[in-house]
Formats: structure tokens, sequence, C-alpha cells
């Protein structure tokens, strides 16, 4: 599907590491993408030995140590403010490879409603605004990047285009590519990517501009189960919580920061009569548990409970709080035949810490 929106409107569509970055299933990816987009160092080298290609790389800041290594598996390169891109333009120029220079713009315009993911609220750290950039493009830059979208269908796109070609038009003329970023949600099975194919022509036909898509989670969507166990049942003022053998906090942060809560296979919303339980995270903070569902029997220590998709985001957050290990990863063939890709141990929390 995603590959079929990049054939038909024209527009590059590449894999966003920060939502989805498992490459042990590159290979696959390979067949539909030829690049992906990075936001440090190290996932700009990911992309270049296991997608095979150069990044297109933003980060909010760019740290002197990090840069000349951002310009080896780079091949376009976006800076969040002129002080940015002034500060490196020279080692960028310098280069006999050719690095792409662009510029994050913010159009101040969000349709975003959970202020942690906006890049648009007042006083935000993302992004040039039009007032800051003015009439004169800094010599060198090549390009635009914005990312005011969250799992957006194609209709909250086209309002922000309307504003990006008002705010920023008048410069369209001196540059070659325009990044939307994220948040196009092309795989949800409501999307209408007819819709997104009819405005992303129209836009590269009246502009001239290359565009340049990065999706995260529509490359992972409804996909990778969390499956965890529980350990035991706990009761406190009539409310039940079952605590598992995963921790909100350490293994699924976006949940507790969205806040998102995850669907649960044989659960659902909590229904009066039903055993209806919280469900608990094995760090010690007082704030992992997530609640409430609804069973069809009294949950017991033993009892497996498993997590619905959540490959995209969750993989990438997760910490070694309290030093509690990781899930380990392993992919579920057609076949029905399991491939473990990775167990984590002692080794994975220490080498963390030294």
């Amino acid at each position: 599907m995603i590959k079929h929106v990049s054939d038909e409107s024209g527009a590059e569509i590449i894999l966003a590491f920060k939502g989805f970055a498992m490459w042990g299933v590159f290979p696959i990816l390979r067949e539909y993408v030829s690049g992906a987009a990075a936001s440090s160092a190290d996932e700009a080298r990911l992309c270049y030995e296991e997608i095979g290609s150069l990044a297109h790389t933003y980060s909010p800041v760019f740290k002197d140590a990090d840069f000349d290594n951002i310009l080896k598996y780079s091949s376009h390169v976006t800076f969040n403010s002129l002080y940015q891109y002034s500060k490196f333009s020279n080692r960028l120029n310098g280069k006999s490879k050719k690095v792409s220079a662009g510029l994050r713009i913010n159009p101040e315009f969000s349709e975003v409603s959970h202020g942690i993911y906006n890049p648009c609220s007042p006083g935000s750290r993302l992004g040039v605004t039009a007032d800051i950039l003015g009439d004169r493009l800094p010599e060198g830059i090549e390009g635009f990047h914005f990312h005011v979208l969250f799992e957006s269908d194609s209709y909250a796109l086209e309002k922000v285009l309307d504003v990006v070609e008002s705010k920023f038009g008048k410069h369209f003329s001196k540059i070659k590519w325009i990044n939307m970023g994220g948040g196009h949600l092309m795989t949800r099975k409501d999307y209408n990517t007819d819709h997104l194919i009819s405005i992303l022509k129209r836009f590269r036909e009246r502009t001239g501009l290359h565009l340049i898509l990065e999706p995260g989670s529509a490359f992972a969507w409804e996909t990778g189960e969390l499956v965890s166990t529980i350990e035991d049942v706990v009761e406190n003022q009539g409310i039940k919580t079952a605590i598992l053998d995963v921790s909100f906090t350490a293994h699924m942060p976006d949940c507790l920061e969205m806040p998102y809560k995850p669907k649960v296979l044989w659960a659902t919303e909590p229904v009066e009569g039903k055993p209806t339980y919280r469900l608990g995270g094995n760090s010690c903070l007082s704030g992992d548990f997530m609640g409430d569902w609804s069973f069809d029997r009294e949950l017991l220590p033993g009892d497996t409970i498993v997590f619905l998709d959540m490959i995209h985001y969750t993989m990438v957050k997760t910490s070694t709080f309290n030093g509690v290990h990781h899930p380990s990863i392993g992919i579920w063939t057609t076949e029905n035949k399991f491939s473990l890709i990775k167990e984590f141990g002692y080794k994975d929390y220490k080498t963390r810490l030294s």
C-alpha cells in the first residue's frame, strides 16, 4: 500500500526509525522502500548498514562530536534552527560527498491534540517560524522539512499544506525538496489513500518540488504483540490489579506519555458485572499501571496477557528502569515457525551503564 502511494503520487516514502527500527525485518522493507529517516548518528549508521542507503537525518541539535558521522551516513541533513545551520554549514560544504541541507520549518499549525506530541505548541523549540526566517533563505539550503502530524489522515495533511504554502511558498522557487515528515497513517483501514495521492500529485505539479514522506507507525501498524504473564493479583479498596512480568514505564512508556491505552487480547473496555482489572507493571514506580479492562473470567497468576499492536514506538522507547529486562524479540513466520531475534540479559543492562 505504501509503495502504491509512492508510485502513483511521485513522492518518495521512507521509513522513520524513531517509530520502527527492528532491523531484523529490513530485508522485507527493502522490497518496498529505498531509504529511512534518522534522528541521530546511530540511526543514520543503521540505515546505511541495514537498509543499504544514506539516511535523511534531522535532529533538534547536532553535536560537534557526532557531526562527521552524521555526514558520513546521510544524503540529506535537516537543521532545526538558523544557528545550527550556520554552525555546521562550513563542515557540510567542505565534504567531497554532496549532502543536501534542509531547514525544519514550523508552520504554527497542527491538529495534534496531545501537547506532548504537538510540535507547533506555543513556544515550541522545533523548527523555524516564518517570521524568524523572513524573506531571505540562507545560501546552501536546498529543502524544507516539517513534521506536524501524528497518526493523522490525508485531510489533516491537506490543511497543513495550505498553511505551509501560504507562509513559506515564497521560498519554494529556491529549494529542491520538501519533507512532509511522519504521522501519515496510510495503512489504517479507514485512511483514504486516493485522496492522499491526489493532494500529493497536485502539490508536486504546482510547486515542482521533490516530495518526501517519512511515516513510522504506518509500516508496522497493527503488528507485534507483547506477551506477558500475570505474576500476582492484588486488591486495594475494591480495585483489583493484575501485576505482570512487564512494565509500562520500562517497556511501554509511550502508553504513559500519550496517554495511549493499548488493546488487550480477550479483554474489553470495563463492563459492569464482569471481572475488571487494572494491569500493573513490575517496576517500583507507583504509576506503573494502566486500567481498566474487563475479562470473561477472573484472572489468576500464571495467566497470559497479550498486548496488541505494540511494535511501533514501544520497541524503540524501552528502557532498563529498575534493571527490568526487555522482552525478547522474535518473528512468527507465515509457516508458523518462530525465529528468536534477540534475548536480553544482564550484559545488555550492564553495558548501558559503562
